[in-house]
């Protein structure tokens, strides 16, 4: 896979690359394309074995062999940790006789933030980064590649090469230049505004919270977010995608990107919500409790990630995927975008008419969803 004077070759890891020339290649802006938080996804097990998560990064090499462009990728042998469904696609070609996985996902593993996933600084490297792509999945029989949660700016890319676009929902605070907490109360409505305050008053009530961030940061702590995160795993998906390693790394090499918001009873952390910054957004991640105090997730979930990002200077909290709920707590209907490119043709057409009747349903939805907003109409 060549592209004239550059080279496209695949690698086994992140790791196989030192993290100064993976990082070279983004801004810096998004943490999840960092070399620290895809090496500890690959260090801790959480990826790779038999996880049907396969590190499998394509990078094209410059004239003078220095890193020049790379895809964050892995060969899936199924469709969970994703966030953006495709089974329906899965189960339809295997009836047809297909055989859909294994497949490649360009992506950040069980994350749905958005972000760059043509980690290049030079622009006219994109397109044959997914020229690429697409030969590895013809080459190598591969049924299909599909990049998730891409970042706007590049959706054009994928576009123009032909890809197929795919729109969701999902709920993003905005800070409109907001100095306090308060300022952001003040544009809901009076009684929406009277509901939040409520909700944090009883939140609050016979409880410590803390955020803390870098060095504050301890073993101790993590080992309580464990158990959080295995809580909810439990409940919500059946087995939690990471491992407890993945925590400790993480907090080794990216603790000063972290902020973990903990309740605290009698001393006692019991409840808490992980979250990482970014140069532009607040990207919140998971969560888990071992009380049931009402409103305690809204608190640490969404308020105090709103304060945080308030006293940063952050543009937006990304609050995770789904959840209508947050939508009453100031977080407005967003579309996120996935890209998919299908090596078989009549595989395609029918995906391609499926997503032209599921855009008409998104827009329908975003309108609707807009209309229950809190804040206070013009």
């Amino acid at each position: 896979m060549s592209e004239g004077a550059f080279t496209a070759r695949l690698l086994g890891a992140v790791g196989d690359l030192p993290a100064d020339q993976w990082d070279a290649l983004t801004d810096g802006a998004n943490p999840f394309v960092a070399h620290a938080f895809l090496t500890a996804m690959e260090e801790s097990g959480s990826v790779g074995g038999r996880s049907g998560w396969t590190p499998l990064p394509l990078v094209i090499d410059g004239p003078d062999g220095s890193l020049a462009a790379a895809l964050p990728a892995y060969l899936k042998e199924h469709s969970q940790g994703e966030y953006v469904f495709d089974h329906a696609w899965a189960d339809a070609w295997h009836r047809a006789g297909g055989s859909y996985y294994p497949k490649l996902q360009i992506a950040v593993p069980f994350t749905p933030a958005t972000g760059p996933r043509l980690l290049t600084p030079h622009p006219e490297l994109m397109l044959p980064l997914l020229r690429a792509a697409e030969t590895l999945c013809r080459d190598n029989g591969l049924s299909s590649a599909h990049a998730t949660f891409i970042e706007p700016a590049q959706v054009p890319v994928f576009q123009n090469a032909g890809w197929l676009l795919r729109e969701d929902i999902q709920f993003h605070w905005e800070n409109r230049g907001y100095a306090t907490f308060d300022d952001f109360l003040g544009q809901l409505s009076s009684r929406k505004r009277k509901d939040l305050r409520k909700e944090r008053e009883k939140a609050q009530e016979g409880v410590e919270i803390r955020a803390l961030s870098g060095e504050e940061i301890t073993e101790a702590h993590w080992e309580a977010f464990w158990d959080f995160y295995q809580d909810t795993g439990a409940h919500k998906w059946g087995r939690p995608y990471l491992t407890r390693e993945a925590f400790s790394l993480l907090g080794e090499t990216m603790a000063d990107r972290i902020l973990m918001v903990l309740a605290f009873l009698d001393g006692h952390p019991v409840a808490g919500a992980l979250n990482f910054i970014g140069e532009e957004a607040l990207y919140g991640r998971y969560w888990g409790a071992v009380v049931d105090k009402p409103f305690l997730h809204f608190e640490l979930c969404y308020y105090q990630a709103i304060d945080v990002a308030i006293r940063l200077g952050l543009g937006r909290v990304e609050a995770g995927a789904q959840g209508g709920h947050k939508l009453a707590r100031g977080y407005e209907p967003v579309r996120t975008i996935s890209a998919h490119y299908i090596v078989h043709d009549g595989l395609r057409s029918a995906i391609a008419e499926y997503l032209e009747q599921e855009r008409a349903g998104i827009a329908t939805d975003q309108l609707r969803l807009g209309g229950h907003s809190p804040f206070r109409k013009a």
